[in-house]
């Protein structure tokens, strides 16, 4: 009975010695978190139409890669709830697509868009000329000449080119706020007060909270537009007044930039169907990674910790690393 009691008593230790040691030597919380909801959005619509290119418009490449889009994580991550800002040429306002985002719970929050630079101004001389002005008041004014330079003015395209990827400053002023996602009502359309004291008290800590895996989705969506052939302009943070998308979003936000609609070589890709099919599945794999990473079945590569390091300053890091 001793010996049996004695075996029974060592089996409940060596449970509770493993629980424990599962317990440290679990994932930390980046990685246990788990995608449910993605919300996918498409950029402008209906009467705003974004960046005009030579012949098509912004809002258009931005729908067609945003569908092409969800139509992959739909097949490819069957378990994960796809949702949508826009379907049709119509125009949801950034303030409505943050609130979609956060009524439904959104786990994700991917913003479709395409660049514009403006043109090249030049300037040429072209030789002088004579102009007429006066010097004095009443009857001592006096009419005078001089010979001034004469310039031809003349734009040419920009041809800026390439990816990038904004997500929401960590170290700036105006942040997320807290209450985002715990504040929207359910019969009006929520737009939180960025002077509103409240907000600028919680908002920092809720702009680091979902600064980590913004940075990583980001990263990882450069990196995947870079094993393509793309040229990569990098991840960048972006916090200045009504980019809602990725302000009031409470929930990890990314806004992809395709490419420069305002180059015209860079116009054709964006319009194409190999290229909105390579852009489309860019982002899906990046996402992909991203998810496995959360669930700890992958690790982020080496290069997103350096970008991170170069984002964020010291202090901000520092707060992040003792989480």
């Amino acid at each position: 009975m001793i010996k049996h009691l004695s075996i029974a008593i060592s089996a409940v230790f060596f449970v509770v010695v493993l629980g424990s040691f599962e317990r440290s030597a679990s994932p930390n919380p980046l990685q246990r978190a788990t995608l449910k909801t993605i919300i996918v959005d498409a950029g402008h619509g209906g009467h705003e139409p974004g960046t005009n290119g030579d012949y098509s418009t912004e809002k258009a490449v931005c729908l067609d890669i945003a569908l092409k889009l969800g139509k992959k994580l739909e097949q490819g991550l069957p378990d994960v709830r796809i949702l949508y800002t826009r379907t049709t040429d119509t125009y949801p306002t950034n303030p409505w697509r943050a609130d979609f985002a956060n009524k439904n719970k959104g786990d994700l929050f991917v913003s479709i868009h395409a660049n514009a630079m403006p043109p090249i101004k030049h300037t040429k001389f072209i030789g002088y000329r004579k102009e007429t002005y006066y010097t004095g008041k009443g009857k001592a004014r006096k009419k005078k000449t001089r010979t001034v330079p004469k310039y031809s003015v003349y734009y040419t395209p920009n041809t800026r080119s390439g990816t990038e990827t904004y997500i929401w400053a960590a170290d700036r002023a105006d942040e997320k706020g807290e209450f985002v996602a715990e504040t929207v009502q359910d019969s009006a359309e929520f737009v939180p007060d960025i002077n509103d004291p409240e907000f600028k008290a919680k908002s920092l800590l809720w702009t680091k909270k979902h600064f980590d895996k913004s940075l990583l989705l980001a990263s990882m969506v450069e990196e995947e537009f870079t094993g393509s052939g793309r040229t990569s302009l990098g991840v960048k943070q972006r916090n200045w007044k009504g980019i809602w998308v990725l302000q009031a979003t409470g929930m990890p936000s990314i806004l992809v930039e395709t490419g420069f609609m305002t180059n015209r070589e860079e116009e054709d890709y964006l319009n194409s169907e190999k290229g909105q099919e390579t852009i489309a599945e860019n982002v899906f794999t990046a996402i992909k990674r991203y998810k496995a990473t959360l669930e700890g079945k992958q690790q982020p590569n080496s290069g997103i910790q350096k970008e991170k390091k170069d984002l964020l300053p010291k202090a901000v890091m520092t707060s992040i690393k003792n989480k």
